[in-house]
Parts: structure tokens; C-alpha cells; sequence
């Protein structure tokens, strides 16, 4: 990974739409929702509080979340796309 995030902020990688319903519909690119689960590839230190401490951040790498609809930058790395969102975006830890 060539991607540092910084302060609180988290790089995901965002788990594939899913290619058919349960009832067996196979979907077209252009009918699927936009992922909210993805993998943590990269976190940052932390956030820094007033009086300057790091509080560490609760996810870590490798960790499956699941994140607000419309959070966070999308971005491309080696035709690849992440999403980088801040630590509060994040919603649960799947278990």
C-alpha cells in the first residue's frame, strides 16, 4: 500500500457489490448499490485531542466495516479504489 493516511482518518477497500439478488436476479452494473462494507487497508496515528495527546484509533488493518452511504473520498491507486474516510465515519466492526 503506497497510501499513509493521516491523523484519524482509515483507507478501505470496498467489499464487491453483489452480482445477484436471493431470489436468483443476476444485476446489471448500472442497478447495483454502492458497497457500505469494505476491509481496512491502511490506518492513520490517530486523532490528536486539545492538549496534544494521540488517541489511537479503535479499527485496525485487516478489520471488515461497515460505513455511512455517502462518507468519505474515493480515490484510485494502481487501478485500484479505495475510499478514505475519518474513524467517526465508520459505523460498526463486522465480527
Amino acid at each position: 500500500m503506497k497510501i499513509k493516511p493521516l491523523g484519524d482518518r482509515v483507507v478501505i477497500q470496498a467489499s464487491e457489490s453483489k452480482e445477484q439478488t436471493r431470489g436468483g436476479i443476476v444485476l446489471p452494473d448500472t442497478a447495483k448499490e454502492k458497497p457500505q462494507e469494505g476491509k481496512v487497508v491502511a490506518v492513520g496515528t490517530g486523532k490528536k485531542t486539545d492538549d496534544g495527546k494521540i488517541v489511537p484509533l479503535n479499527v485496525k488493518v485487516g478489520d471488515i466495516v461497515l460505513y455511512g452511504k455517502y462518507s468519505g473520498t474515493e480515490i484510485t491507486v494502481d487501478e485500484k479504489e479505495y475510499l478514505i474516510v475519518r474513524e467517526e465515519d465508520i459505523l460498526a466492526i463486522v465480527a
